[in-house]
């Protein structure tokens, strides 16, 4: 409640009172509050927007407008993503996730409709930009091996190459230290990178 409300004001939430805070609106959902929800749409709204213009710039899929795309992805989130976050940086990775898909299932239908194309790749951290749909279906394919091979080295790449997260973010929401998500990073580069290229062969 602000401070120049006064005592007999209700309120339009009292068992929430002026939340604004992602982490602590998560939190809110989690408990069954029925406001939650689209508090929690309209306080993320822009930033997935925004996290929705990094991952389309110079993608060739013209379908994939960045509000459509925003939607879509909260409506994965709101089908049981949101139920797993923790927290802001957590909500904001699944996000990319679910972006990343949304895009690689549009690739495979864009792509079924022709044939060839290699999947010459190399990672780079423009490379999320600037995929082509077969790119981002051979990456999704490598992630899953990597994903296999050490699911905190996927974690790693999907915060810091999809969702743009400092190797000081990542460090703390994974709890380790910043050299350890540095070696993780270069690990996960070089998996990638090889894997792509063995794929091209």
């Amino acid at each position: 409640m602000s401070a120049d409300s006064t005592s007999s004001s209700p309120g339009p939430s009292p068992s929430l009172g002026p939340i604004d805070n992602v982490t602590e609106l998560l939190a809110a959902h989690r408990r069954g509050d029925a406001g939650a929800d689209a508090r929690l749409y309209e306080r993320v709204y822009e930033e997935l927007h925004q996290l929705a213009r990094k991952t389309l710039a110079g993608h060739s899929n013209r379908q994939a407008d960045t509000t459509s795309l925003v939607h879509e992805t909260y409506l994965r989130l709101a089908h049981g993503g949101i139920d797993q976050a923790t927290d802001r940086h957590h909500m904001y990775a699944l996000a990319a996730c679910a972006m990343r898909q949304i895009l690689v299932d549009r690739s495979r239908r864009e792509l079924s409709q022709k044939h060839g194309g290699g999947n010459d790749v190399a990672l780079d951290d423009a490379l999320a930009s600037h995929a082509r749909p077969e790119h981002y279906l051979a990456i999704d394919q490598a992630l899953g091996q990597l994903n296999d091979l050490d699911s905190r080295l996927r974690t790693v790449v999907d915060l810091h190459f999809f969702v743009g997260f400092s190797i000081e973010e990542i460090a703390g929401l994974l709890s380790v230290s910043e050299r350890t998500v540095r070696r993780d990073w270069q690990i996960a580069r070089a998996f990638l990178a090889r894997t792509l290229h063995d794929g091209d062969d």
